[in-house]
């Protein structure tokens, strides 16, 4: 039997609605009320911006934070709910079975699923007294080798979602998101793994630059079929930047009756390079990277900024698309932009910026004219 949820009137609840607190008794609103009433900031991109920050290996891309420098991960949590992001998700992309056999550590796949469950649990229960706290999201993702012509892999990446659900049941999670999927059976078989666990699925899925799955599944049409199957949400995340998915999201929210999710890349695609794997420079780059693209680490001068951000949480979110964040690249700010776009009141909202007081462009009556004036000239 389909479990497949409608939306229900803002305000009403249902049966997914409430789930218990990791470690406690208090009870907290699940994912589908919330999406009925306040809508879901998701703050994704710890991948980037782990090794951003010095705690990842650009290329491996394997999450061993978790292990390596909880702290680190801790802090990326908190900047992030700090933000605005009603969900810690546990950093567990690329956290599979075949990715830690490639780095020679799969004796570690548990323990680091299970660390990085751990700590998203515990970020989520650390708010102020008297809030609510977040919602925690079960994580798995494109595996690299689904091949639909090859039954042995297809095995393989199902057990491999198969046990890291388990995981995530293990240790609490209010729901589980299977994403960046550019494979449509790919994506049906992580919901299939999600659904076994009785918990809410989101599922996004991640197209590349031929604008269509690569086992030539219509992109509109695979999040038709994921609904159809049950997924409580459909949409697409990463690879592709507000320009370049915005399009997309607008035709799936008119085919779909449930509810969308939109998380880009803050970059600039276009439609001649809709995903950020194939981007050119246009800045006048003089020291470009050694392996030859902007892919993944010389991507910085192609950056939306948090306007542009703010602008496609706005349309989106007057589009009747709730669950909203931001992927690869995302930055606390642009999760501040997304959760102030949809009505919210972050913590960091306290320090959105204030031009008003600026030194030399503010328009204050205390500031000097002969510094403001001289603004232009600068």
């Amino acid at each position: 039997m389909l479990n497949y949820h409608f939306i229900v009137p803002f305000g009403e609840s249902d049966n997914n609605a409430n789930f218990n607190r990791p470690g406690g008794n208090a009870m907290k609103t699940g994912l589908i009320e919330r999406l009925d009433t306040t809508g879901v900031v998701c703050a994704e991109g710890y991948l980037f911006e782990m090794e951003r920050r010095g705690y990842l290996t650009a290329g491996e891309f394997v999450p061993e934070v978790a292990l390596d420098n909880p702290d680190a991960l801790k802090s990326l949590h908190k900047d992030f709910q700090h933000a605005g992001s009603d969900v810690m998700v546990a950093f567990t992309y690329n956290g599979h079975r075949e990715k830690m056999r490639i780095i020679g550590k799969e004796d570690l796949l548990e323990p680091l699923n299970r660390a990085a469950l751990q700590i998203a649990n515990e970020i989520a229960a650390d708010v102020p007294e008297g809030s609510e706290p977040n919602l925690v999201a079960g994580n798995i993702s494109n595996s690299n080798i689904w091949d639909p012509d090859d039954s042995g892999s297809r095995q393989t990446v199902r057990e491999m979602f198969t046990e890291m659900v388990g995981w995530g049941v293990d240790e609490g999670v209010d729901y589980f998101i299977g994403e960046t999927f550019y494979f449509a059976e790919e994506a049906f078989a992580a919901l299939e793994a999600i659904q076994s666990s009785g918990k809410p699925a989101v599922i996004t899925i991640a197209p590349m630059g031929e604008n269509i799955l690569r086992d030539q599944w219509d992109i509109i049409a695979t999040c038709k079929e994921l609904e159809q199957r049950g997924a409580d949400v459909v949409g697409m995340n990463c690879f592709r930047g507000p320009g370049t998915m915005m399009p997309y999201l607008a035709q799936i929210r008119k085919s779909v009756s449930g509810h969308v999710a939109a998380l880009p890349i803050p970059y600039r695609t276009t439609d001649q390079q809709p995903t950020f794997f194939n981007l050119d420079d246009t800045c006048g780059c003089t020291v470009h990277s050694p392996h030859g693209r902007t892919f993944p680490t010389a991507l910085d001068p192609l950056y939306c900024n948090r306007y542009e951000i703010r602008k496609f949480a706005e349309d989106a979110w007057r589009n009747n698309i709730r669950y909203l964040g931001v992927c690869c690249g995302a930055a606390p700010m642009h999760i501040r932009e997304v959760a102030e776009a949809m009505g919210k009141n972050p913590p960091a909202g306290r320090y959105s910026e204030n031009m008003q007081k600026h030194f030399m462009y503010g328009n204050d009556e205390s500031l000097p004219e002969h510094i403001t004036s001289y603004g232009d000239k600068a």
